[in-house]
């Protein structure tokens, strides 16, 4: 098992890693929108924050040598459902075409106030 580090992704606020590979496979820890020069939080808007959440994911997995194309499996949760339909289609424009397995949970309070986290798993090969 690899611990995954970067510098460009929040580090870690709590006893867990940013991510750990094995066999392939990569399970990187959930991100909020943290800015991950300064440790704030970005909540200028719904937007701003779910694209600081996307670029905090995607600078994980470019870590890794991988793209958003070798994501296999996503997980979303958000404080109040009523804002899925913007982040859906947030997440589609960076996804693009492809398509991994989802959920989407409504949860009632997510760490530093955030209004929405991703985790993501991916596959090296």
């Amino acid at each position: 098992m690899q611990k995954i580090h970067t510098d460009k992704a929040p580090a870690a606020i709590g006893p867990y890693s940013q991510g750990l590979a094995w066999q392939g496979l990569h399970f990187f820890s959930g991100q909020i929108a943290l800015d991950p020069a300064s440790g704030d939080m970005v909540q200028q808007s719904l937007e701003a924050e779910v694209t600081q959440v996307l670029n905090n994911v995607e600078a994980l997995l470019e870590a890794c040598g991988l793209g958003w194309h070798r994501v296999i499996k996503v997980s979303i949760f958000l404080t109040d459902m009523r804002d899925f339909p913007k982040i859906n289609a947030w997440y589609a424009e960076r996804l693009g075409a492809h398509l991994p397995a989802r959920e989407t949970v409504e949860v009632s309070a997510l760490p530093k106030g955030a209004r929405v986290e991703m985790s993501v798993i991916a596959a090296a090969d």
